[in-house]
Protein backbone atom coordinates (compact mmCIF):
# COMPACT_ATOMS: atom_id res chain seq x y z
CA UNK A 1 0.00 0.00 0.00
CA UNK A 2 1.33 3.42 -0.93
CA UNK A 3 1.54 5.98 1.84
CA UNK A 4 3.16 9.38 1.89
CA UNK A 5 4.12 10.80 5.26
CA UNK A 6 5.10 14.44 5.61
CA UNK A 7 7.17 15.83 8.46
CA UNK A 8 9.09 18.94 9.40
CA UNK A 9 6.33 21.49 9.77
CA UNK A 10 6.07 23.81 12.70
CA UNK A 11 5.88 27.37 13.97
CA UNK A 12 8.67 29.71 12.90
CA UNK A 13 9.27 33.42 12.77
CA UNK A 14 9.43 35.40 9.56
CA UNK A 15 12.84 35.15 7.95
CA UNK A 16 13.59 31.67 9.27
CA UNK A 17 13.89 28.43 7.34
CA UNK A 18 12.25 25.02 7.43
CA UNK A 19 12.81 21.79 5.58
CA UNK A 20 9.86 19.53 4.97
CA UNK A 21 10.28 15.85 4.22
CA UNK A 22 7.93 13.40 2.55
CA UNK A 23 8.69 9.72 2.92
CA UNK A 24 7.03 7.11 0.73
CA UNK A 25 6.38 3.53 1.77
CA UNK A 26 7.45 2.36 -1.67
CA UNK A 27 10.36 3.00 -3.99
CA UNK A 28 9.88 6.56 -5.25
CA UNK A 29 11.22 5.48 -8.64
CA UNK A 30 7.71 4.08 -9.00
CA UNK A 31 6.35 7.59 -9.43
CA UNK A 32 6.48 9.68 -12.57
CA UNK A 33 6.47 12.89 -10.57
CA UNK A 34 6.37 13.97 -6.94
CA UNK A 35 5.38 17.38 -5.76
CA UNK A 36 4.64 19.70 -2.90
CA UNK A 37 1.39 21.61 -2.64
CA UNK A 38 0.02 23.93 -0.01
CA UNK A 39 -3.35 25.16 1.13
CA UNK A 40 -3.71 28.33 3.14
CA UNK A 41 -6.85 29.01 5.19
CA UNK A 42 -9.72 30.01 2.94
CA UNK A 43 -7.71 29.42 -0.24
CA UNK A 44 -7.48 26.70 -2.83
CA UNK A 45 -4.65 24.20 -2.80
CA UNK A 46 -1.77 25.28 -5.02
CA UNK A 47 1.27 23.53 -6.41
CA UNK A 48 4.55 24.69 -4.92
CA UNK A 49 7.16 22.59 -6.72
CA UNK A 50 7.59 19.26 -8.45
CA UNK A 51 10.38 16.86 -9.31
CA UNK A 52 10.20 14.18 -11.97
CA UNK A 53 11.59 10.67 -11.92
CA UNK A 54 14.36 11.95 -14.16
CA UNK A 55 15.22 14.73 -11.72
CA UNK A 56 13.74 17.69 -13.58
CA UNK A 57 12.34 20.30 -11.26
CA UNK A 58 10.05 23.25 -11.55
CA UNK A 59 7.74 25.22 -9.36
CA UNK A 60 5.61 28.25 -8.68
CA UNK A 61 7.49 31.19 -10.14
CA UNK A 62 7.02 33.47 -7.17
CA UNK A 63 8.57 30.87 -4.85
CA UNK A 64 11.54 29.74 -6.92
CA UNK A 65 13.99 32.03 -5.20
CA UNK A 66 13.09 30.78 -1.71
CA UNK A 67 11.80 27.21 -2.05
CA UNK A 68 13.81 24.28 -3.39
CA UNK A 69 12.62 20.73 -3.99
CA UNK A 70 14.96 17.77 -3.92
CA UNK A 71 14.88 14.02 -3.49
CA UNK A 72 16.85 11.20 -1.92
CA UNK A 73 16.02 8.02 -3.77
CA UNK A 74 17.93 5.86 -1.28
CA UNK A 75 15.62 7.06 1.50
CA UNK A 76 12.47 7.24 -0.66
CA UNK A 77 12.05 10.85 0.32
CA UNK A 78 11.53 14.22 -1.22
CA UNK A 79 12.24 17.46 0.53
CA UNK A 80 11.17 21.07 0.39
CA UNK A 81 13.73 23.54 1.64
CA UNK A 82 11.99 26.80 2.50
CA UNK A 83 14.05 29.90 3.20
CA UNK A 84 13.17 33.46 4.19
CA UNK A 85 9.70 32.41 5.23
CA UNK A 86 6.99 35.04 5.36
CA UNK A 87 3.57 34.96 7.06
CA UNK A 88 1.92 34.40 3.66
CA UNK A 89 3.66 31.01 3.53
CA UNK A 90 1.44 29.82 6.38
CA UNK A 91 -0.45 26.78 5.12
CA UNK A 92 -0.82 23.05 5.31
CA UNK A 93 1.81 21.54 3.03
CA UNK A 94 1.00 18.32 1.20
CA UNK A 95 3.11 15.80 -0.63
CA UNK A 96 1.78 14.28 -3.84
CA UNK A 97 2.97 11.40 -5.98
CA UNK A 98 1.70 10.34 -9.37
CA UNK A 99 2.04 6.96 -11.00
CA UNK A 100 -0.46 7.10 -13.81
CA UNK A 101 -3.34 6.56 -13.41
CA UNK A 102 -2.90 6.73 -9.65
CA UNK A 103 -2.56 9.85 -7.56
CA UNK A 104 -1.46 9.76 -3.93
CA UNK A 105 -1.55 12.40 -1.20
CA UNK A 106 -0.03 12.67 2.23
CA UNK A 107 -1.95 13.87 5.25
CA UNK A 108 -0.23 17.25 5.30
CA UNK A 109 2.01 19.12 7.71
CA UNK A 110 1.21 22.54 9.14
CA UNK A 111 3.62 25.41 8.61
CA UNK A 112 2.91 28.60 10.51
CA UNK A 113 5.02 31.70 10.06
CA UNK A 114 4.63 34.47 12.62
CA UNK A 115 5.47 38.09 11.88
Amino acid sequence: QVRLVESGGGLVQAGESLTLACEATVDIATFNVMSWHRQAPGKEREMVAYITSGGSINGKNTLKGRFTISKDTAKNRIYLQMNSLIPEDTAVYYCNAKASPYDYWGQGTQVTVSS
